[in-house]
């Protein structure tokens, strides 16, 4: 088992991340934290992807994704939230946006693979991956009025198609899921 993936996940409702721990525990090193702080006594650099409840009573999975990135950490972040994404995912830190309730352990297991292919791509590839995935997100749930009245919304396309030129040669090693992420389109 030394080799496998550490996954790591968090949420304050037990049976939910104990759930997730039986479905992925045949395939990875898995750990668990009922709370935010928890969750920071068992972050360290072994840790490979975090499965993260985005709202805890004691400290936020947005508290948790600030320390994350202020401790330097270069774990996978997907967060795991009941409350449909907003504008203000833009400005988080994550990876991947799994909206509750998560009822398949396939989707989970392809998400904690997707993060983990994730990992071997240059942090510029990372950036790209990490705001198609919020634009998706978005798209799945905010009409297109809203898109296009949105500031947000256009400086976000704006900040892809650019990383998208720079990244034009990479691009070709791009495995389907990642790509289904940046050009997904709600009109289809």
């Amino acid at each position: 088992m030394p080799d496998q993936a550490t996954v790591l996940i968090v949420d304050d409702e037990k049976p939910i991340t104990d759930a997730y721990a039986r479905w992925l525990e045949d395939d990875y090193q898995v750990r668990t934290a009922y709370s935010g702080s928890e969750a920071l006594e068992k972050l360290d650099d072994a840790v490979d992807v975090v499965l993260l409840d985005r709202r805890m009573p004691d400290l936020s999975g947005e508290d948790v994704l600030d320390r994350i990135h202020e401790q330097g950490l270069t774990c996978r972040v997907a967060l795991v939230s009941a409350v449909e994404p907003d504008f203000d995912i833009l400005e988080l830190g994550f990876d991947a946006y799994l909206e509750k309730p998560v009822s398949d352990a396939d989707e989970l297991l392809e998400t904690v693979e997707t993060l983990l292919q994730r990992t071997t791509y240059d942090s510029q590839m990372q950036q790209f991956l990490s705001l198609a995935t919020k634009k998706a997100a978005l798209e799945t749930k905010k009409s297109p009025e809203e898109l296009k009245a949105s500031e947000e919304y256009e400086s976000l396309r704006e900040e892809l198609a650019d990383l998208r030129a720079q990244l034009s040669d990479t691009a070709t090693g791009l495995d389907d899921e990642d790509l289904r992420a940046e050009f997904y389109d709600p009109s289809d």
